[in-house]
């Protein structure tokens, strides 16, 4: 069955003083969001989650890739997942459709990323905040671009709805200076190369 979309949302910021400082290049941050009718809703425990995954996770993946797309072209540097599922459905619903290949590989692919997308998930009601962390899509250690979006939708999502979102920033964190993760591992005696001591 494909996906009922009620309504589609693209938030697009643009920050152009951080800190008391001008951001020398102004970072953008680009969510988009569909908010849709929770397939399972009012089924009771559906144990297989797979057909609706299938489904459902492939089209809203595509629809929310092209929205980020159509604003940042080949500019996405940072990108996650989120998901808000309604108070009448199971979290473990938020996460069928975000986390799977079906949905995120879309958007990993179309932007060829190296890095897993990382993401939030939670359950509430209408105007709960949405979260979507942010990395690097090439390079999970480079921390001038873990950001978090936050925005809420104040109708949604209902009681049989998930919100589902993906994020892309262009730049990272306005006026970042808190270095790499490969600095921390330098300076501990780690070999950068091989932080695992594989």
């Amino acid at each position: 069955m494909p996906a009922e979309i009620r309504r589609t949302i693209l938030n697009v910021q643009d920050t152009y003083i951080e800190g008391w400082k001008a951001v020398e290049t102004p970072t953008k941050l680009i969510a988009a969001m569909a908010i849709i009718k929770n397939p399972w809703f009012g089924r009771g425990h559906v144990e297989n989650l797979r057909p609706e995954i299938r489904d459902v996770g492939p089209e809203v993946g595509a629809l929310l890739t092209k929205m980020i797309l159509d604003v940042a072209g080949d500019g996405v540097e940072g990108y996650g997942k989120a998901s808000v599922v309604g108070m009448g459905g199971e979290l473990e619903h938020a996460q069928a459709l975000t986390h799977t290949l079906w949905f995120g590989n879309k958007y990993r692919e179309a932007v060829n990323a190296q890095s897993y997308l990382v993401f939030s998930n939670t359950r509430g009601a209408a105007g709960t905040s949405l979260m979507i962390p942010l990395m690097h899509k090439d390079d999970g250690g480079k921390r001038s671009h873990y950001q978090t979006i936050h925005v809420s939708v104040q109708d949604a999502p209902a009681e049989d709805e998930i919100i589902m979102a993906l994020g892309a920033s262009i730049g990272g964190h306005p006026n970042h200076r808190i270095g790499n993760r490969y600095e921390d591992l330098k300076e501990m005696g780690h070999d950068v190369d091989n932080p695992a001591g594989v």
